[in-house]
């Protein structure tokens, strides 16, 4: 398939322009862990893949750190990695961010499309597009991300290439460009014919962790191909890889970046297919460093001084220090261990001594980062989802975005005497944004809401885990919250006449607790000044 040109883009420094920053996206089971692992296996971070063994410690993945994910098999937080990769001709450094696939911790996985370039979308061969990875879809839309798809599972059973494609631009609204073209399914898959630069891959079986064959060709009618591909296969590749190029639509870079046209290669992830052509296309094709949007103005990727902004939270990676890690987007400039960086939102300077860079849950102290590099800092929670770190410069990230839950429930302590402890915990939560929590204008106690029945029970698990606090969880009237938002005059007009159905968040916000659609017509109609939202920005300062 022929290219048209990149499109013109600001020249980086070339330790920036060798970024590739990017989260994995998909429905639960598609194999985003396994492919993610298969990432670091040739990006050289760890030596065997399948599932790593750590010592002491049961076979677990790489990228789920947390007890209740390696006990489930589920991811139920978003994960950092960075890691070197290298073509034939230039060295790049991926900075991979894997999501939840489950919907229940959906959230996580909007706040990391944030922080990220670009996005690459799993899909299984047998299933197509499936509703967590069409609602992920629609988030990196709202973004204009570019997105890579990779079909996996081409050596089960999997559904008519055609149809595949076909899916995808009906149901995403997005053109589809093959990269790669598969050869044979399920038990007759045994490779792919790589459409951008005419090779033929061949598929080991014997051995997981390698590529059997790669194979320069002149085309289809090279006679290299009778040599390696059965007869039946290789009249079905010529006539369907004709028929690709008649019907769909070129590689073309600047369409990809614009976000309206998606390449898709083929293979199996766990048979670590298609996984380094995948990833020559993400440091091919996949973008620099780009410009951020804050306020008052736009933060590009080759500014000097040093910008980021916090897209996560997380508790206790480490349950014996008590810790919490940031994580931080670079958006611009060169930081260097020991810098000195204004903490916007509390116009404090803060000292980022031991900054961290992830493997996951392993950690290694960073000397210097880069613009699009993901950073974390220990910190004894100073630094919360949206805020933004600069060197003076007064900025606000936007564009991060914290949802209404869908799920609300009381909860209480199991000992009576241990409620400040409990309120610790909650709050704790709150701001790592693994949970919404509310304290009602009257009674006692909290409400906790949530997007899925699961982070119930992640979160007990999680207290009685990192506090050694037994809780327990119980209905309430209300189900579900609105953030208020108007004049003084007109909020304290609501709060007076609606007190049971108040609370304020953990920044102290007002919240409307609603128990039916028609307490929210209600406000709208009585209180036409006071706006319910069911999102709110995380503020940055």
């Amino acid at each position: 398939m022929l290219e048209t040109p990149a499109p013109n883009r600001p020249t980086l420094p070339p330790e920036i322009a060798r970024r590739r920053t990017f989260a994995i996206i998909s429905h639960p089971d598609a194999g985003k862990t396994t492919l993610t692992e298969k990432f670091l296996l040739y990006g050289g971070a760890i030596q065997m893949a399948g599932q790593v063994r750590a010592k002491g410690e049961a076979r677990r993945t790489r990228s789920d750190f947390m007890k209740m994910e390696q006990d489930r098999g589920i991811s139920v937080s978003a994960s950092a990695m960075s890691f070197d990769f290298a073509t034939a001709d230039r060295a790049f450094r991926f900075n991979l961010v894997d999501t939840p696939g489950h919907s229940d911790f959906s959230e996580d996985t909007y706040r990391t499309l944030t922080a990220v370039d670009a996005a690459v979308m799993v899909i299984d061969g047998a299933k197509g597009i499936e509703s967590q990875t069409q609602k992920l879809f629609e988030v990196c839309r709202m973004r204009d991300l570019p997105i890579l798809t990779f079909c996996n599972k081409m050596d089960r059973e999997s559904r008519d290439t055609f149809d595949i494609i076909d899916e995808i631009q009906e149901n995403l609204a997005i053109d589809v460009t093959p990269a790669s073209w598969p050869i044979g399914v399920g038990r007759e898959f045994i490779g792919c014919y790589d459409l951008l630069h005419d090779r033929l891959e061949l598929m080991d079986r014997a051995d997981r962790n390698r590529v059997a064959e790669t194979v320069r060709i002149s085309g289809l009618d090279d006679p290299q191909l009778e040599a390696r591909i059965p007869a039946d296969l290789l009249a079905k590749l010529r006539e369907e890889v004709e028929m690709a190029r008649e019907l769909l639509p070129p590689m073309d870079p600047a369409r990809f970046l614009e976000g309206s046209l998606t390449p898709i290669w083929f293979g199996s992830a766990i048979n670590s297919f298609g996984v380094q052509e995948l990833m020559a296309g993400i440091a091919e094709f996949g973008p620099e460093p780009q410009p951020q949007r804050a306020e008052p103005r736009q933060v590009g990727a080759d500014e000097t001084s040093v910008t980021g902004f916090v897209f996560k939270v997380q508790a206790n990676m480490d349950p014996k220090h008590r810790d919490r890690v940031a994580f931080v987007r670079l958006a611009s400039g060169h930081f260097e261990r020991g810098m000195k960086l204004t903490h916007v939102r509390t116009r404090k300077p803060m000292s980022v001594s031991n900054p961290v860079l992830f493997l996951a849950a392993d950690r290694e102290l960073a000397e210097e980062a880069w613009a699009g590099d993901i950073i974390g800092i220990p910190n004894h929670g100073q630094l919360r989802i949206g805020d933004a770190l600069t060197e003076g410069e007064t900025l606000r990230f936007t564009g991060i975005p914290s949802f209404a839950p869908e799920l609300l429930q009381t909860v209480r302590a199991g000992d009576p005497m241990k409620a400040k402890h409990l309120e610790k915990a909650l709050m704790q939560f709150a701001e790592e944004g693994a949970a919404k929590v509310f304290k009602p204008a009257i009674g006692s106690g909290f409400i906790v809401g949530v997007v899925g029945q699961l982070q119930f029970e992640v979160l007990a698990s999680r207290i009685e885990l990192e506090y050694g606090l037994p809780v327990r969880f119980d209905t309430t009237q209300f189900k579900s919250a609105r953030w208020l938002s108007g004049s003084k005059a007109a909020l304290d007009g609501v709060i007076a006449k609606n007190p049971q159905h108040i609370a304020h968040d953990n920044d102290g916000d007002p919240v409307f607790l609603t128990r039916l659609q028609w307490d929210i017509d209600r406000i709208e109609r009585d209180h036409p000044d006071v706006r319910l939202s069911a999102t709110k920005e995380m503020m940055t300062g």
